[in-house]
């Protein structure tokens, strides 16, 4: 089948595509499967791929949107324009090259990411996309190539949680044309794959709707199989790789708007996340797993130096809101249906913190049964670290 959409874009850590392509591979024709974290679309695309009815939720509307694009129906009236659209865009941003006056993103310190003759290309492509309109589809497919476009031109490394910049040479704020017509070649390039590999229609359809997990999936189908991958309890926030492509196509405007929209996020920490962190206290009603969780939490907060109530406050609020998604979510599965759950343990300070096994212990208060928990690799991080499948039925 070979790796064809899942490729546009996807984040680091990834979530297996062969894993998901091989648990939706054995479901029946007509069944439904539904991811509430949706992410880069991975298990929605998996599913119609299958010729099945992918459906998923986010809470991040770039991820919403990604989502949406990768598991669209291109029509052939759009596949057979879009060769033409390309030379469209790259005509416009070659046109562009000089143009000093030219939008870019209010994203702080952007000279780290990308030299002045990279930002250039960047602005002009940005800005030709804007100006070819007419065709929605395909403008969204240039927004993917965009994407892949600042990735590989970045000085970032987009490859490890903890992101890092190259040095750069005060030589390079100069502009370079030659060098920004390099990136628009990039960027030409990308679009043809991702225009290609869209010609390839799905067997089956997707949903991807904005929601909270935490909350009643509203306007998704009951599903058979609920297979996820939750952000993991490591205080690792996605949206510290989606920033820069949410400013460019214009989801961030804001610095601040980022932490407030990862705040909402299970999981997240990213700028005023963290201080709402500070201040967090456990709802009344509490987890079932709050007794050994309190135990380790004591620990963390006495271990962990001056960062050590904050984070265990983030332990502590990352398993109160999975604790309502459970809950959430066996509603939303059908009786007899199955979940599996892709998550990984964590240490803080030495200190484990089982996340396999509160979810399995989760699971069963929330009234799932048949719980089995199955260790699905060694994580290269720590030698304590595995991921799990965490797996139950609805009866």
């Amino acid at each position: 089948m070979g790796i064809g959409r899942h490729g546009w874009l996807r984040l680091t850590p990834a979530y297996s595509m062969q894993l998901v392509r091989d648990r939706v591979a054995h479901l029946p024709k007509g069944a439904v499967v539904t991811d509430p974290f949706s992410g880069t679309g991975t298990t929605p695309l998996a599913a119609a791929e299958h010729g099945l009815l992918g459906q998923s939720i986010d809470i991040n509307p770039f991820l919403i949107w990604l989502g949406r694009t990768k598991t669209a129906h291109y029509s052939d009236a759009n596949v057979g324009e879009a060769p033409s659209y390309v030379k469209k865009v790259v005509r416009g941003a070659y046109k562009l090259l000089n143009e000093t006056e030219l939008w870019q993103p209010n994203l702080f310190k952007i000279e780290r990411w990308w030299d002045s003759s990279t930002l250039r290309a960047l602005k002009a492509i940005r800005q030709a996309i804007d100006s070819a309109g007419g065709n929605p589809q395909l403008s969204d497919l240039m927004n993917i190539a965009l994407c892949r476009t600042l990735i590989s031109s970045s000085n970032a490394a987009f490859n490890h949680q903890s992101m890092s910049f190259k040095p750069t040479d005060d030589a390079l704020s100069l502009i370079d044309i030659d060098k920004a017509a390099l990136t628009i070649n990039l960027f030409e390039r990308e679009a043809k794959d991702v225009t290609s590999t869209a010609a390839f229609d799905l067997l089956g359809s997707a949903t991807i709707k904005s929601g909270d997990s935490r909350h009643e999936f509203d306007g998704l189908e009951p599903c058979d199989l609920l297979l996820t991958s939750p952000p993991y309890v490591n205080r690792m926030s996605y949206i510290r790789e989606l920033r820069p492509y949410m400013y460019w196509l214009r989801f961030l405007d804001i610095a601040s708007d980022a932490g407030e929209l990862d705040w909402k996020a299970i999981g997240g920490t990213w700028g005023t996340a963290t201080s709402n962190l500070n201040t967090w206290r456990p709802s009344e009603t509490g987890t079932p797993v709050d007794e050994e969780m309190d135990s380790v939490r004591e620990l963390i907060a006495r271990d962990g130096g001056k960062n050590g109530p904050l984070l265990s406050n983030y332990v502590g609020k990352y398993f109160h809101d999975m604790w309502e998604h459970f809950q959430a979510a066996y509603k939303h599965v059908k009786p007899g249906g199955s979940v599996s759950y892709i998550v990984g343990n964590s240490t803080f300070y030495g200190h484990l913190v089982p996340a396999e096994r509160w979810y399995g212990n989760m699971l069963r208060e929330a009234g799932f049964d048949k719980i089995e928990i199955t260790t699905i690799r060694k994580r290269n991080s720590n030698k304590r670290l595995y991921e799990f499948d965490v797996e139950a039925v609805r009866p």
